[in-house]
């Protein structure tokens, strides 16, 4: 049973010193990773530019040696030789796994390359890159089964969610998704995350109320499951204390 922690590298600001943001960044990673099993780092969540996950994740690497690391790739804004150069660099950093998605649209105004996850997943595939590093697919909380072939055709090692509303649709995707691994999202319900919660149309209030059984039984179901909580660390870092032990 896995529980990763998801974790944004800092803002790429004018006016922040970017050497004590990130070693900020790497401290709170080495606070969770005494809680949780793995991490995920983004690239870019809403198109703003920060720390590659891959130089964040080299210097984690090196931190915390054992931690298992997934991280997301933007395909929106990278050509195929670009894609493969990053994919080179999980590998060789030691990540263990990468997931392929599109990418909000850049804020920087940087044009769209025209990749598409399920063909980069499955090009990947026949280089055998599968067999060094996991690949994933990202899938919404409530997909149309029927219009996932193309997903399904690339054959990556699993999926990771939209967030999670409720045990409900972690059981449809689980049944429907037989034979690779599902790994849902769920948003830690504070009221520092109620702008997270309002963008997803959650109901933070009811969302609390089950959050906890929400978690054992996500767990239950797929044995793997990806907490995020943008603007509440210190919180998920309590919860995660109580609730592993």
């Amino acid at each position: 049973m896995t529980i990763r922690y998801e974790a944004n590298p800092p803002k790429i600001l004018p006016d922040v010193n970017m050497d004590e943001s990130i070693q900020k960044f790497i401290e709170k990673i080495k606070i969770i990773s005494k809680k949780c099993d793995a991490i995920h780092l983004t690239e870019n969540v809403l198109g703003f530019q920060r720390v590659s996950p891959i130089e964040a994740g080299k210097i984690i690497k090196k931190e915390i040696p054992d931690l298992p690391i997934t991280v997301s790739l933007r395909v929106r804004d990278k050509s195929e030789s670009e894609i493969s150069e990053f994919v080179d660099n999980c590998i060789s950093i030691g990540f263990s796994g990468v997931l392929v998605l599109m990418g909000d649209p850049s804020q920087t105004g940087k044009k769209d390359s025209g990749q598409i996850p399920s063909s980069t997943v499955k090009r990947l595939r026949e280089q055998g890159v599968d067999s060094k590093i996991d690949l994933y697919l990202s899938i919404s909380n409530k997909p149309n089964f029927s219009k996932i072939g193309k997903k399904l055709d690339a054959k990556p090692k699993g999926f990771m969610t939209q967030v999670i509303q409720n045990i409900k649709q972690v059981q449809e995707l689980s049944d429907n998704l037989n034979g690779f691994s599902v790994i849902p999202i769920l948003l830690y319900p504070s009221p520092k995350n109620e702008k997270s919660a309002k963008f997803l149309n959650l109901d933070l209030a009811s969302y609390s109320q089950e959050f906890e059984e929400l978690l054992k039984k996500t767990h239950e179901i797929t044995g793997d499951v990806l907490l995020t909580s943008p603007s509440d660390f210190v919180g998920l870092n309590e919860f995660l204390e109580k609730y592993s032990n």
